[in-house]
C-alpha cells in the first residue's frame, strides 16, 4: 500500500448532530440514562482508566473462584455420603488442586499477554478445531458461571428466611439476572467499584470464621486425622483400595466447582493494568491463596464440626451457627446477628461471581468472533466500550438454564464443572505441547512437570465427571456445548466461502502495486458535482461500487472523494498497538483510492474517523463532507449473498442501509451498489458475479486497466 505520508487525509472523529426530532432525543437521554455517557475509546485515558489493577482484578476476576466456597466444598462433602471421614483427603486435595492448576495458568498468563486464556492456548498450541471446542466450553461455562453463582446466592439467602419464603426462589434468581445484564451494559468498572466491600467483607468474616472454628475443636484435629486413616484403612481392607479410591474420586469430581474461575484471569489479561503479566500473576496468586485457604478451611470445619445437612439450610449456615453459638460470651442475638452478615455477604459475593460471567463470557465471543467462528458483532464494543451483544447472549442463556434447571445448584454444578474442566483439559494439553518442544533443563522442566500434573489431574476429574454424572446433568452439558461447537464450525464455514469470494473479486479488480506513486495531485473545485464513496476493508467490493457509478453516471461527477471509518472492537481495543495499525489500515485504504484517481487525473479528496459504532461515525462524517462538497452525493456498496436468508443475513452487518436511511432523514441522497456472491457451492455459481444491470467483473478488471476511466 501506499505511504501514509505521500497521502494527505483528514482524520477526524465527528459526532453527527442530533436529528432535532423529539423521538431522537428522548431516546439518547434515555440510553445516556441507563448505559451512562460515551467513552472516548482513541483516548488512551479512557484504557487506563478501565484497566484493573491487581485489587480490582482479584474482585472482578477472582470472585468466582473464591465464591465457589459456598457450594463446591458442600458438594463434595456429600457425595461422600457415609464416608464422610474421608474428607480430610478431600481437603488436601482441593488445596492442592487450587495450587497447581492456578500455577500452570501462570504460565499461559507468561504465553498470551493479551489475554484469550483457554481459547487462545487450545488454538495455537494444539489445534484450531480444539481452540473451537475450548472456546465453546468456556462460553457456556461463563453461561453457567452467571446461573450457579445466581442459584447458590439465592439458597444463601434464603437460608435466613422462613421456608414458606421457598416459592420466591426462582423469580428472585431471575431478576437478578437480568440486573447483572444492566449493570455490566454500563459498564464493569463501575460494577466492580460497587463489590469491593462485599469482597473483602466475605473474605473477613469467613477467615475469621474458619480460624474460630479450628481454634474451637483445635483438639479433634488428631482425633480427625486418626479417624481418616483408619477408616480408609478399614474400608480398604473390606471393599479393596479401588473401591477407596473410587470414592474418592467421585466426590472429587463433584466438587470440581470450586476449581472453577482459576482461567477467568488467564482470559482477560487484557482488562489488566500494565504490566499485564505481573498484574495477572499477582492476581492468579491471590486467587490461588484465597480459594485453598477458605474452600479447604470450609470443608475441614465440616469435619471438625460433625455438620449434617439440615432442609432449606446449606452446610456452610449449619456449621457457622455452630460455631458462633459456641464462641464463648458471645450472647445468642450477636451471635445471629453475625451469621445474618455472614450470610449476607456470601450472597453477595457470589453476585460478584455472577459479575465474572459477564467479565470472561463477551471477552472469548469476542476473541471466537475475530478468529471468524461466531459472527462478528460479538466483537462490536457500545458506546461504554464494553461488548454489548455478547453481555446480552450470555445474561438471556443464564436466565434460561437457571430457569430450566429449576436453580438446581447440584445440576447446574456438574454442567458447569464439565465445561470448566473440558477447557482445562484440552488448553493444558496444549500447555504440556508446549513445554514439550522448548529445551527440558532447569525452570523448563519444572514449568513442564507442573504443566503435566495439571493437565493430568483435569483429564482424570472431567473422565469422572462424565462418566459418574452422565444421567444425573453431564448428558446435557455435552449435547449444549456439543451443539455450540457445531454453531462454530457452520459460521467459521460460511465466513470461509465469503472470504474466499471477495479474495476473487479483489484479484480482479484490485491492482497489486498501489497505483498514483508518483502521479501529480490534482486541482479539486469544491463546488462540482461529487461522488463520495464509503468505502470499508473490502477493497473488490468498494472498487465495484466506484467502476459501477463511473457506468451508470458517465462524466456527471467531476470530483471523487472516499470516506473510511475504522470501527474500534474488542480486538482493535486491545491495546495501543492495535489502534495504531487500524489507524494504519485506514490510511493505507484510503491511499489506495486517492491514489488510483490521482492515476487517472481525477480529482479526490478523502475523510476518515474511528469510533465504535460504524453508522454513527459515517454519519457525522457525511455531514461533514456534504457542507464541504455542497453537490456530493453517496454511493456504499452492499453484498449480497446467495443463497439469502436469515442466516447469511445475521452473519453480516447492515451498516449501508442504516447509514442510508440516517442520510435521507437529513435530505443527503445516497445510493447502494450491491454485489452479488454466490456462495451456495453449485458447480455453476462459484464465481461472484456484481448485481448491476449489464456488467460483469470481467468489464471492471478492464476498467481498472483503462487509462481512460472518466470515459467509461
Amino acid at each position: 500500500m501506499c505511504g501514509l505520508g505521500r497521502v494527505r487525509s483528514r482524520v477526524r472523529r465527528v459526532v453527527p448532530e442530533n436529528d432535532n426530532k423529539p423521538q431522537a432525543m428522548t431516546y439518547e437521554i434515555l440510553r445516556r440514562w441507563t448505559l451512562g455517557h460515551a467513552l472516548d475509546p482513541l483516548h488512551g485515558e479512557t484504557r487506563r482508566k478501565l484497566a484493573l489493577v491487581t485489587i480490582l482484578a482479584w474482585i472482578g476476576l477472582g470472585a468466582d473462584g473464591l465464591s465457589s466456597a459456598n457450594y463446591g466444598p458442600e458438594e463434595a462433602f456429600l457425595a461422600l455420603g457415609e464416608h464422610r471421614e474421608l474428607g480430610l483427603f478431600l481437603v488436601i486435595a482441593t488445596a492442592a488442586t487450587v495450587t497447581l492448576i492456578a500455577a500452570a495458568y501462570a504460565q499461559v498468563i507468561e504465553l498470551f499477554p493479551t489475554g484469550g486464556g483457554g481459547y487462545k492456548v487450545a488454538s495455537q498450541l494444539l489445534h484450531a478445531h480444539a481452540g473451537v471446542i475450548t472456546g465453546a466450553a468456556l462460553v457456556v461455562d461463563y453461561v453457567l458461571t452467571v446461573a450457579i453463582s445466581i442459584a447458590a446466592a439465592v439458597d444463601a439467602a434464603f437460608s435466613l428466611l422462613p421456608s414458606a419464603a421457598a416459592a420466591l426462589r426462582l423469580p428472585a434468581g431471575f431478576v437478578l439476572v437480568l440486573l447483572l445484564t444492566w449493570l455490566n451494559l454500563r459498564g464493569m468498572k463501575e460494577s466492580l467499584a460497587l463489590m469491593a466491600p462485599i469482597f473483602f467483607g466475605f473474605i473477613l468474616t469467613h477467615g475469621l470464621l474458619i480460624l474460630a472454628g479450628i481454634g474451637l475443636h483445635a483438639d479433634g484435629l488428631v482425633t480427625v486425622t486418626a479417624s481418616s486413616i483408619g477408616d480408609a484403612t478399614s474400608m480398604a481392607e473390606g471393599l479393596g483400595w479401588f473401591a477407596v479410591v473410587a470414592i474418592l474420586v467421585k466426590a472429587y469430581a463433584v466438587g470440581a466447582g470450586t476449581y472453577t474461575g482459576i482461567e477467568a484471569v488467564s482470559n482477560n489479561v487484557h482488562v489488566l493494568a500494565e504490566p499485564r503479566v505481573k498484574t495477572g500473576k499477582r492476581t492468579m496468586a491471590l486467587l490461588a491463596a484465597s480459594l485453598a485457604l477458605t474452600a479447604g478451611g470450609v470443608m475441614l470445619l465440616y469435619l471438625l464440626w460433625d455438620v449434617r445437612p439440615e432442609a432449606g439450610q446449606t452446610l456452610n449456615a449449619v456449621v457457622f451457627r455452630e460455631i458462633l453459638h459456641a464462641v464463648p460470651g458471645l450472647p445468642p442475638g450477636p451471635a445471629t446477628v453475625a451469621l445474618n452478615v455472614t450470610l449476607l455477604l456470601a450472597t453477595a459475593l457470589l453476585l460478584v461471581a455472577a459479575n465474572t460471567g459477564f467479565l470472561g463470557g463477551p471477552a472469548v465471543l469476542a476473541n471466537l468472533a475475530i478468529d471468524r467462528w461466531m459472527p462478528h458483532a460479538f466483537a462490536d464494543l457500545s458506546s461504554r466500550l464494553v461488548t454489548k451483544i455478547g453481555i446480552l447472549v450470555i445474561g438471556l442463556a443464564a436466565a434460561a438454564l437457571y430457569l430450566l434447571a429449576g436453580a438446581d445448584v447440584g445440576m447446574l454444578v456438574i454442567l458447569y464443572s464439565i465445561n470448566v474442566f473440558l477447557a482445562f483439559s484440552l488448553s493444558l494439553l496444549g500447555l504440556v505441547r508446549h513445554r514439550l518442544r522448548e529445551r527440558l533443563t532447569g525452570n523448563n522442566l519444572f514449568r513442564l512437570a507442573v504443566a503435566a500434573s495439571a493437565a493430568l489431574v483435569s483429564w482424570l476429574i472431567l473422565i469422572a465427571l462424565v462418566i459418574g454424572e452422565f444421567t444425573r446433568g453431564a448428558w446435557l452439558a455435552v449435547t449444549i456445548t456439543g451443539g455450540f461447537t457445531l454453531l462454530c464450525f457452520a459460521v467459521r464455514r460460511h465466513y470461509e466461502r465469503v472470504a474466499a469470494a471477495l479474495k476473487e473479486v479483489e484479484r480482479l479488480l484490485v491492482e497489486r502495486r498501489p497505483p498514483g506513486r508518483d502521479a501529480p495531485a490534482v486541482a479539486i473545485d469544491r463546488s462540482a458535482r461529487t461522488a463520495a464513496f464509503l468505502v470499508g476493508p473490502n477493497l473488490g467490493s468498494d472498487m465495484h461500487a466506484f467502476f459501477a457509478v463511473q457506468r451508470m453516471f458517465p462524466r456527471v461527477f467531476a470530483n471523487y472523494v472516499f470516506v473510511s471509518v475504522g470501527e474500534v472492537d474488542a480486538q482493535s481495543f486491545g491495546g495501543d498497538r492495535a489502534l495504531e495499525r487500524l489507524k494504519q489500515e485506514v490510511g493505507e485504504r484510503l491511499a489506495y483510492f486517492r491514489g488510483y484517481c490521482r492515476s487517472h487525473g481525477l480529482p479526490n479528496d478523502s475523510y476518515a474517523g474511528f469510533g465504535t459504532n460504524a453508522a454513527r461515525e459515517l454519519t457525522g462524517l457525511c455531514e461533514q463532507v456534504r457542507k464541504d462538497y455542497p453537490n456530493a452525493v453517496f454511493f456504499a456498496s452492499r453484498i449480497i449473498l446467495e443463497p439469502d436468508n436469515w442466516l447469511t443475513r445475521t452473519l453480516h452487518n447492515r451498516t449501508a442501509i442504516a447509514l442510508q436511511r440516517r442520510l435521507h432523514l437529513k435530505g443527503m441522497p445516497m445510493m447502494i451498489v450491491p454485489m452479488l456472491l454466490d456462495i451456495s457451492g453449485r458447480p455453476s455459481g462459484t464465481t461472484p458475479r456484481p448485481l448491476v444491470e449489464g456488467s460483469t467483473l470481467a468489464l471492471e478488471a478492464a476498467c481498472r486497466r483503462s487509462t481512460a476511466l472518466s470515459t467509461v
